[in-house]
């Protein structure tokens, strides 16, 4: 690594305190998505813009911004200091009182949205701003149904892990009122051949005409939401074919139906556009926000309405609340987080970079590894999908699995100073938008490095 690069040392007092952190984890922290003996969670002892220290202090480069949302980086300066400093002035307060962080976190979300979006209603995380989201839309329409697709993640909590249209939601299955259809998803066509004969807008076309069936089968009049990611997140960074959104919008209109826009991952910077909806020219009813609102530092999500959805509640009661809705320290960060990110114009370096660096380093990667299918994304939002033949484009695993070669790959990569987002078969590049190309590059080369073991394994059969 260059010398440009942080550096920390750590003291056997610091690294005894994470072996006893990771002793006390194994001994009582019941951990998400996972079965609980068997895994070996990473400790943290340390973290400075697009770098994590290990427990037993290695440096990495945290390609995964977390679970993409840090946004501004970690342990951003001035977003630590709002906190402390909120801290300082009010810890916390109800949610039916006012105040001033909540209040400035409101105007300068709705300020990046369409002009008829003004309100905000403040949750804990994204899973219970799309469950919101969805009440509204119901009250609102006076309509049951919700419309999700296939290979899509909207969280975890009971409403959303049903409207979520991945492996997690089946153990979990509980219809819930949602109907799910399938996505507009080019590489993996669910509409035509798998391969380069099928064009983005006969997929585009094909992908709506499905969607407008299932709606007209299921009856336009009980359908009360569609709720769409603008770019899916965890379920493969899979952009969709031009004309795609502007279609399913036209279609909302045409049946009174509610398009809810899920940002919690795109949102914030991560496109390289404020939210990734605006790539696409469309405005939604409702935009659904967590995570990069204030890159994670204290939890946060929301909903926020256009005025039509805010009209419905503004003489009747909206039956819904929480008791953290704005939290002040949350709302500290956020107020600090996108002002920084405004000031250091992290946006236009997320779609920068995206552009001059990732794009055409992954097409080389692209070319030289036989075990890369496709690579994907815009800003700094990018999957890189692995398979066993470019040519069939069946993937290194079956849908919901993840090859053992996978975890090999990520240790290495670990090995050589890189942390990476896997997921099935895919790996996703998500720094942090305050990266730097030279980060973004030694980055890019780790992975073009432990790509040789998906080869291998491709060969091996």
């Amino acid at each position: 690594m260059t010398e440009t690069f942080p550096e920390r040392e750590f003291t056997a007092e610091q690294i005894d305190a994470g072996r006893r952190a990771y002793e006390l984890d194994r001994a009582h922290v019941f951990h998400s998505w996972s079965a609980q003996e068997p895994l070996d969670p990473m400790t943290v002892l340390d973290a400075e813009g697009s770098w994590i220290w290990d427990g037993e202090g290695n440096r990495l480069l945290d390609l995964t911004s977390q679970l993409i949302y840090t946004n501004a980086g970690h342990q951003h300066p001035k977003i630590v200091q709002a906190v402390k400093d909120q801290a300082e002035a009010l810890c916390t307060v109800a949610p039916q009182h006012v105040n001033d962080a909540r209040s400035e976190a409101a105007r300068l979300i709705t300020e990046l949205l369409p002009a008829d979006i003004n309100h905000v209603f403040f949750t804990g995380g994204g899973a219970d701003a799309n469950e919101h989201a969805v009440r509204m839309a119901r009250l609102h329409t006076g309509r049951r149904k919700v419309f999700s697709a296939y290979r899509s993640y909207h969280g975890g909590s009971q409403l959303a892990v049903n409207i979520t249209g991945d492996p997690r939601r089946i153990p979990n299955d509980d219809d819930a009122g949602v109907v799910h259809f399938l996505p507009a998803y080019h590489y993996r066509s669910y509409f035509g051949p798998q391969d380069e004969s099928w064009s983005e807008k006969e997929e585009g076309e094909r992908a709506l005409q499905h969607l407008r069936d299932m709606v007209v089968l299921e009856g336009p009049g009980q359908v009360a939401a569609i709720i769409l990611e603008a770019i899916p997140g965890t379920a493969g960074i899979y952009l969709p074919p031009e004309g795609y959104m502007q279609g399913i919008r036209e279609l909302c209109d045409e049946f009174g139906i509610v398009l809810i826009m899920d940002e919690v991952m795109a949102g914030f910077g991560r496109s390289g556009m404020w939210f990734a909806h605006q790539h696409f020219d469309v405005e939604p009813d409702i935009v659904t926000f967590a995570k990069g609102v204030n890159s994670g530092y204290v939890p946060m999500g929301g909903v926020a309405m256009d005025d039509a959805i805010y009209g419905t509640f503004a003489q009747q009661v909206y039956p819904g609340g929480l008791t953290y809705s704005g939290h002040p320290l949350a709302a500290a960060a956020a107020v600090a987080g996108i002002n920084a990110m405004k000031d250091e114009q992290m946006v236009e370096n997320a779609l920068r970079l995206g552009a001059e660096v990732v794009a055409p380093r992954l097409e080389e990667i692209k070319d030289k590894h036989p075990s890369v299918g496709d690579v994907r994304g815009v800003g700094l939002f990018w999957a890189v999908e692995l398979v066993r033949d470019q040519t069939t484009r069946e993937p290194l695993a079956p849908y919901g699995q993840t090859a053992p070669v996978m975890n090999q790959m990520v240790a290495e990569a670990k090995r050589r100073g890189v942390l990476p987002f896997m997921n099935m078969n895919r790996f996703h590049i998500c720094p942090p938008l305050s990266v730097t190309a030279e980060e973004l590059e030694f980055g890019l080369d780790v992975l073009d490095e432990v790509l040789t073991l998906a080869d291998e394994s491709v060969a091996d059969g």
